[in-house]
């Protein structure tokens, strides 16, 4: 009888072109919408407008320091007097402008005043100017230093003295912690949506659950010998197959047209598979507790869009205030997308992923204790 249901709901899911719209179609526009646009982000380089009215060896050599960072492009606007660009960053039409006074290598040259330089910004940019800012303090950092080594050398301190004074008392060094593969946004973006848009099928489960109910489908098997639960179970597995199917999709999407690393691919699997439990349990649930198929879209929105965010699939949970950090724990998401990223960048095998399972796990049987439970009182309705 388990074999018959879940052969009716094989075919019925794959009578429904709009099931795999949405459960590969769409993650995989979402996969290369946010890869394309996170990749040329992490890429991207600040245009800055400048002016030099002082136009010195000096002011030069600052701004080709500057271009040397390669995190700007210094552009000129040659047509527009320094006043009708300033206007425009006020009209909101350009966000920041670097000026050189004139006299600016007058007064680096001779060290008894101050060179000043002029940064304009549009009050809006903020975010534009954090870098900008920075950039321009390092390399007056530079300058600073270089006015204490002649100061000092004037005074006859020895090189190793000089190396003695100008050295930072504090060191930060970095150092990337990768056992296996690479971090990019590829390790961020294709494990969060496979895992975000597994969850979504609890959508089509909520469907076809009340699709039973109204047509009476429910009602007629109820005349035969068949037993409540193996129902259950013949609605069950075939949405595991479909998870299944799905993410072993979008992780092959990932790993052929990205280049995803995926480490050991037994881990995955296993992940895999508790997504897929995970996800199906918790489906099998709502389906059981709604009363409308609305009522259930709600629901699966709330766990799915919810837990997206809180459990760190569209940007690092890390990212997130602390509070929303504890709460992100308790989604069966967060711990699904740190095993699979765990194997993916850390090397990590299934001895070291097995907490991640046992929540994913746990959460299934709740999921699958709730519909237990509620799945007589659902017959009796659908019946009646």
């Amino acid at each position: 009888m388990i074999r018959t249901i879940a052969r009716k709901e094989i075919k019925l899911l794959i009578k429904e072109k709009g099931t795999f719209f949405w459960l590969l179609g769409m993650p995989i526009l979402f996969i290369v919408l946010f890869a394309t646009v996170f990749s040329s982000a992490s890429s991207a380089t600040l245009t800055v407008q400048y002016i030099d009215q002082d136009q010195s060896a000096a002011s030069q050599q600052f701004l080709k320091t500057i271009g040397d960072t390669k995190a700007f492009q210094l552009t000129l606007d040659g047509e527009l007097t320094t006043e009708q660009q300033i206007n425009k960053i006020k009209d909101g039409k350009l966000s920041a402008l670097i000026v050189f006074p004139k006299g600016f290598g007058d007064s680096l040259k001779s060290g008894d005043q101050q060179a000043q330089i002029m940064l304009y910004h549009d009050g809006m940019s903020s975010n534009i100017i954090g870098p900008i800012e920075a950039v321009l303090q390092n390399v007056a950092g530079k300058y600073q230093e270089e006015k204490i080594a002649s100061a000092l050398t004037a005074a006859g301190k020895s090189q190793a003295e000089l190396k003695k004074v100008l050295t930072p008392p504090i060191r930060v060094d970095e150092k990337q912690e990768v056992t296996d593969g690479s971090i990019s946004m590829i390790t961020q973006v294709v494990p969060g949506y496979t895992v975000m848009f597994a969850f979504f099928v609890i959508t089509s489960m909520v469907r076809r659950f009340m699709k039973d109910k109204e047509s009476g489908m429910i009602s007629r098997l109820s005349s035969t010998p068949m037993r409540y639960m193996s129902y259950l179970v013949g609605m069950w597995v075939p949405y595991i197959l479909v998870v299944v199917v799905q993410c072993t999709i979008l992780l092959g999407f990932g790993h052929f047209v990205y280049g995803l690393h995926l480490g050991d691919a037994f881990a995955i699997a296993m992940i895999v598979f508790a997504i897929a439990i995970c996800g199906t349990g918790l489906g099998l649930a709502i389906s059981l507790i709604v009363k409308s198929e609305n009522q259930g879209m709600a629901f699966t929105q709330l766990i799915t869009m919810g837990g997206a965010v809180l459990g760190g699939l569209w940007f690092p949970a890390d990212m997130l205030p602390g509070f929303l950090q504890t709460i992100g724990r308790i989604m069966p998401q967060y711990w699904a997308q740190k095993a699979l990223q765990n194997v993916m960048v850390h090397g990590a095998h299934l001895q070291d992923i097995l907490p991640n399972l046992g929540v994913m796990l746990l959460v299934a049987v709740i999921g699958l204790a709730l519909a237990t439970l509620r799945f007589p009182r659902f017959m009796k309705s659908a019946i009646s």
